[in-house]
């Protein structure tokens, strides 16, 4: 329980609006992202002594006090900041480090095709804009920023940006890549795409090459 206190403190460290003395009743009795944090806490314990149905009917009501969806059996962090925070789902097997920030409409849910570990692991200091959906058993690594409304569905490598739909890294390490080069690594889809245009490039050519041919005759 003691990681409370680091997500009380993250608060104030990452929220401009909270400050002085009013401020820590402001942030106790008004912020929904705080709440629905503490009461995840007490979920998860529960969850972790394995009490059925308790754990669940408690997220439940979560969700209809603060517009914020987190499952009992997700693992969060110390120090994690949901700011606003309306419709924010979190699910059962996503990991999730220290000292992250969600803005509202963030989703880390699964892509309905898998089982077992099918949600997102996010690392530490991440910030995930409004509205992003980080889906299916990947990993989001340390210091990674990703852009409002923003789909992820593969791993990001560690101090990146990402934005778009799909996802794709616009910065890595500080300096800002290629237009025409996204990824820190080659995208296997992509080269497949390449392939495929020069096989038909190919078969045009022969075609017109066959045509000539035959008009010759």
């Amino acid at each position: 329980m003691y990681r409370i206190i680091y997500d009380f403190k993250a608060v104030f460290d990452r929220d401009p609006a909270a400050r002085g003395v009013f401020g820590i009743f402001e942030v106790l009795f008004t912020y929904s992202g705080f709440h629905s944090i503490l009461m995840h806490r007490v979920t998860h314990i529960i969850h972790i002594l394995r009490i059925p149905i308790i754990p669940r009917v408690l997220s439940q009501l979560n969700r209809f006090l603060t517009g914020i969806e987190i499952h009992p059996a997700a693992k969060i962090g110390k120090g994690i900041f949901i700011d606003h925070g309306m419709g924010v789902v979190i699910g059962e097997t996503t990991e999730i480090g220290d000292n992250v920030t969600l803005y509202q409409g963030v989703t880390l849910g699964g892509t309905g095709k898998e089982a077992g570990k099918r949600h997102p692991t996010v690392g530490h200091n991440v910030v995930i804009g409004a509205g992003a959906k980080i889906l299916g058993n990947i990993k989001i690594g340390n210091n990674v920023k990703i852009g409002s409304n923003s789909v992820v569905l593969r791993d990001v490598p560690d101090n990146s940006t990402v934005v778009g739909i799909p996802g794709r890294v616009v910065r890595y390490k500080g300096k800002k890549l290629d237009n025409l080069n996204h990824q820190d690594i080659p995208d296997p889809y992509l080269i497949q795409v390449h392939y495929l245009q020069h096989e038909i490039n190919d078969l045009k050519t022969s075609l017109k090459r066959c045509k000539k041919l035959v008009k010759k005759k």
